[in-house]
């Protein structure tokens, strides 16, 4: 079933829980999402390329085809943004949605005030937006790296390098201050909107944080771009070669 407001994002609501999918439905409804539901993960699938979602909600533990099997599947052709909902106790458990390339994820039981935050936040932060000290329309070239800040996407040479969303988001911050560090704090209020007084698991951020050099690294035990600075945070330590405006 899908709300009428085409003006707005639409979301793809995947749960075997028909309580769940009804309740997340009228909600994000009711403050102006698009909304499409899925009983399991093999529905999700045939509903993706039709409805095509701006963001995906998706519960872990379904029949057929679980959370973790859709969202493998998604990041094969898509950089769509994915929640995961998760009610495994375990921390290794609920990460492993974040290590397949979702972008955040929410412990059930939720609330719905949270979930509906974390969305908002996860849609901010995958928009385009100009961050201090880089174009709001340009290319960036750091050695064989170029980083399309208009596209949101990376390249070496004319190889693309997938990230998802709020890794592009995590690297276009550091990038903004190369050679500077970030610290977690400021990392997980700017990337992915937590604020110093929300007790919140920093792991998640951690995951995400992991896995940018992970893929930007020829050589990853031995990274050259991206480094931890002891007792700090993250950097971006090579210098910018040159940043070329481009049109939309």
């Amino acid at each position: 079933m899908t709300a009428t407001a085409p003006s707005k994002e639409t979301i793809l609501v995947v749960d075997d829980e028909a309580s769940i999918r009804r309740i997340l439905e009228t909600r994000l409804s009711m403050i102006g999402y698009n909304v499409v539901t899925a009983c399991d993960g093999t529905e999700a699938l045939e509903l993706f390329p039709n409805c095509m979602p701006d963001l995906v909600v998706l519960d872990v533990m379904m029949p057929k085809l679980d959370g973790y099997g859709v969202c493998q599947e998604l990041r094969k052709e898509s950089d769509v943004p994915i929640v995961m909902l998760t009610a495994l106790g375990d921390v290794a458990d609920r990460i492993t949605g974040l290590e397949l390339g979702a972008d955040d994820y929410v412990v059930k039981p939720f609330s719905p005030k949270e979930l509906e935050a974390r969305i908002r936040c996860v849609l901010r932060r995958v928009e385009k937006e100009a961050i201090a000290g880089i174009p709001n329309s340009g290319v960036i070239q750091v050695s064989d790296l170029r980083i399309d800040t208009n596209k949101r996407q990376v390249f070496r040479n004319d190889e693309r390098i997938r990230l998802t969303g709020m890794e592009f988001s995590l690297l276009e911050l550091l990038v903004s201050r190369s050679r500077k560090p970030f610290n977690r704090g400021e990392i997980l209020k700017e990337v992915w909107g937590y604020t110093p007084e929300r007790h919140v698991d920093t792991r998640g951020g951690e995951v995400h944080i992991s896995r940018v050099p992970s893929q930007l690294e020829k050589d990853s035990p031995h990274p050259e771009l991206i480094l931890t600075a002891r007792g700090t945070g993250y950097l971006f330590q090579r210098i910018i070669d040159s940043v070329a405006s481009e049109g939309p």
